[in-house]
């Protein structure tokens, strides 16, 4: 505990001089909505920050408000509409668009190119973590703040027992799976049951070689041969082997909450999670916990990035003295100090690459070198799906999955399913093309 403290107390010294300039008189107060999607003090630890930006910057009071879930904490802004509207929140790096097209943020590209070193600034972030901050002409909109990616994360010791090497592509996974699976324990949980298989199942489109989108925000690939190889496979991974599947998991996949538990509880030999999860896991695992890049294609790895960015909001009627102070707060959550030590609180992806050279992301790094992996895996990282009406759309997608993983679809139906889904995105994304 003595050690934490300190720690804390070396990153308040660290990001003093984030101030701007502005006089007691001229207080301002900024109201910051956060929400969270992993397990861990993550609340407290952000009111921490929170605490530490507001003393070091007299002048500006920073208000947070934790409000739930991503869709609650979006929800909750476009509820509110014109009149309020909060000052920053952290919301999902796929909301941009939306939020363009609203005309309801700010860009941090007009903050960043006032910078003393604007480069040093931007290139200090993974190019990874950036590529769903900026629109199609280059312009950075949100800052990085709570990214993660999925992971493999595998039960070292049963691997260690049976003699069992990690798995490098799916092949090699489903080979592991079967030969760790008992009556007790599924070999491999992926939490696609539910609302929302859209993320989880993004890994393993890339990895049958095929995005779900790219660059270009007018552009959905939901119905290519990549796709329909992702979602049989996912499909197969909780099929019995009697009906031809894999049978190493439960019908229709694990739900997202259940799956780090039942890991937790030795009910799963491997899981695929959000690297978010990794902090929760050792720090709660009576074993050893291994993490992998995500082997989501035959060939090898791949994976895909998630997570919250940072969005500074105006209703028009902001000063100019309140978006800078909103950019200081933005640019102190997204600083090297706060980023290494949130890394370690929290177990999502620290986003500054000079983050992982203090303390205390460093020591923790030699001390579990798990961490490192869900960095290095960047490299084979694609960006999270982006579009152009972008809510609609992953609505239609998370439908359709859900109806093809539950069993709803049958799978000699799944590609037809996806040409009538892909014709329905078509449809949506004409007026932008």
């Amino acid at each position: 505990m003595m050690r934490r403290t300190l720690l804390m107390l070396v990153v308040l010294v660290c990001v003093l001089p984030v101030a701007i300039g502005i006089s007691a008189q001229d207080d301002i107060t900024l109201d910051f909505y956060f929400p969270t999607a992993v397990d861990g003090p993550i609340v407290s630890t952000i009111e921490g920050y929170v605490a530490q930006f507001n003393e070091a910057n007299p002048g500006i009071t920073v208000v947070p408000s934790y409000t739930g879930s991503y869709t609650q904490t979006r929800d909750t802004i476009v509820a509110e509409g014109m009149e309020p509207i909060v000052d920053v929140a952290v919301m999902l790096s796929t909301d941009l668009y939306s939020f363009i097209q609203e005309e309801t943020i700010v860009p941090a590209q007009s903050f960043i190119d006032t910078m003393d070193d604007p480069a040093a600034f931007v290139d200090d972030f993974f190019p990874a973590m950036l590529l769903n901050s900026r629109d199609a002409d280059g312009t950075i909109w949100s800052i990085p703040f709570q990214r993660s990616s999925v992971a493999l994360y595998y039960n070292a010791d049963l691997f260690e027992a049976e003699g069992i090497a990690v798995p490098t592509n799916t092949e090699e996974l489903i080979a592991a799976a079967q030969a760790l699976q008992t009556e007790d324990r599924a070999g491999l949980l992926i939490p696609v049951a539910g609302g929302f298989p859209t993320w989880m199942y993004q890994a393993f489109a890339a990895g049958f070689g095929q995005p779900l989108t790219a660059e270009d925000p007018s552009v959905v690939n939901f119905n290519s041969e990549a796709s329909l190889d992702a979602v049989t496979f996912l499909t197969l991974v909780g099929t019995s082997a009697e009906d031809g599947g894999y049978g190493v998991g439960p019908a229709g996949g694990s739900a997202w909450g259940e799956t780090p538990t039942a890991f937790l509880a030795g009910q799963a030999a491997m899981i695929y999670h959000t690297s978010g999860s990794l902090s929760n896991l050792l720090n709660n695992a009576d074993f050893t916990v291994g993490v992998a890049f995500a082997p989501s294609g035959p060939e090898g790895p791949a994976t895909v990035l998630g997570g919250g960015n940072m969005y500074i909001f105006d209703d028009g009627s902001k000063t100019q003295e309140e978006l800078d102070a909103a950019w200081a707060f933005v640019e102190f959550m997204s600083s090297p100090e706060i980023q290494s030590d949130w890394g370690v609180a929290s177990g999502y992806v620290a986003a500054r690459q000079s983050a992982w050279d203090m303390e205390p992301l460093a020591s923790r790094v030699e001390e579990f070198p798990q961490y490192g992996v869900t960095r290095d895996q960047l490299d084979v990282a694609v960006m999270e799906f982006s579009s152009y009406d972008s809510i609609n759309i992953d609505g239609i997608v998370n439908s359709t999955l859900s109806g093809i993983l539950s069993g709803e679809v049958p799978l000699e139906e799944a590609q037809a399913t996806l040409d009538t889904a892909q014709a329905q995105i078509d449809g949506l994304l004409d007026a932008y093309r």
